[in-house]
């Protein structure tokens, strides 16, 4: 587990379990969501993977990723049905044995009293040494153990859980966000400037990313540093160094 980049940076990976991503039946917007959660909470989304519902691949995915980050975030798979294997694969991974949580077994008690079956209790299993992570919504907590944070897959319920995610993580210093927008010229007129400035700041990132709207071509060029000051400077350069190459419609936006 570390934090490549320094101690102030601290990193994180997404796993995604599901056959239903893979299959294309379910969109994932869990990832967009936690990716902007995290960044707010200076926290790195450094790699994401989606496994299918089978223990090995999760249990493989799982522990490599938990090794090399500070922290994981595992969405899908908590449910009543066979294929929710989610905390069944996390407690293979640590080793550990599940067990039915108090907490979870009371608050299905109250919620459907004689009506609770075997289905309902799976979800009610957390591997020993875990703890709850809170569900806003009606239905059963998330856990957490180790580095590892367990929560749904259904996108209102994630979201829900994430704001019990976050006071819990070692924030690092955050991520500054700049955007130069370029109209009317393709990635091949900007290309020489931009790999120019990159290289003489290579702590920054500088992406482009096209944009094709309403006849509108163009680029918006996406600076992110934790420099906030060495970010400035950097825009004043690109900007300059495309009007260099005779590229004149060029300014600074808010991100969007």
């Amino acid at each position: 587990m570390g934090s490549p980049g320094g101690d102030d940076v601290v990193t994180a990976a997404v796993l995604i379990i599901g056959d239903e991503i893979l299959s294309g039946r379910t969109q994932d917007t869990n990832l967009r969501d936690i990716a902007r959660y995290l960044g707010v909470h200076g926290v790195d989304l450094c790699e994401a993977r989606t496994v299918p519902d089978i223990q090995e691949e999760i249990v493989d995915a799982l522990n490599a990723l938990r090794a090399r980050y500070d922290y994981v975030i595992t969405t899908g798979g908590i449910g009543p049905t066979h294929d929710d294997i989610t905390a069944d694969s996390v407690a293979a991974a640590f080793g550990v044995a599940l067990e039915e949580h108090p907490d979870i077994l009371a608050l299905m008690q109250s919620r459907w009293g004689d009506q609770m079956n075997v289905a309902r209790r799976r979800m009610a299993r957390v591997p020993v040494g875990g703890s709850l992570v809170i569900n806003p919504a009606q239905g059963p907590p998330g856990f957490t153990i180790g580095n590892v944070f367990v929560l749904a897959g259904v996108p209102q319920i994630m979201r829900g859980m994430l704001e019990d995610v976050g006071p819990r993580l070692r924030s690092g210093a955050v991520v500054l966000s700049r955007t130069v927008r370029v109209e009317g010229s393709g990635e091949g007129v900007i290309a020489a400037p931009l790999e120019a400035v990159a290289k003489a700041h290579p702590s920054l990132s500088l992406g482009s990313y096209p944009f094709f709207t309403e006849g509108l071509y163009g680029s918006n060029l996406v600076l992110r540093s934790r420099d906030e000051a060495e970010l400035t400077v950097t825009v004043g350069e690109l900007i300059a160094a495309l009007r260099a190459a005779g590229i004149e419609n060029v300014r600074e936006v808010e991100p969007a």
